[in-house]
């Protein structure tokens, strides 16, 4: 994709899409069965997008991906991050 995009994503969202890109090599072949594993990623995405997490809240994120990981991707993980915010 064009650097332009990238940049126009970043500046709009305020992420760093070099985070970004970091983040999702590092979670190719990861165990998303693992408690640990899932526990940083979710923090992780949480810090990157400067979303606060509660622990309830990271419970529900790790035990969802735990339970029906294969169906996991961004958006869906980005809608519960963004579902914290109002409570």
């Amino acid at each position: 994709m064009d650097n332009n995009f990238f940049k126009n994503v970043g500046d709009k969202t305020g992420v760093n899409m070099g985070d970004v890109f970091k983040l999702a090599n590092s979670l190719q072949g990861a165990n998303f069965k693992d408690e640990t594993t899932v526990r940083k990623m979710v923090r992780d995405v949480a810090k990157l997008a400067n979303k606060p997490i509660s622990k309830q809240k990271q419970d529900e994120i790790v035990n969802f991906i735990l339970k029906d990981g294969q169906n996991l991707n961004f958006g869906t993980l980005a809608k519960m991050l963004n579902n914290n915010k109002k409570k």
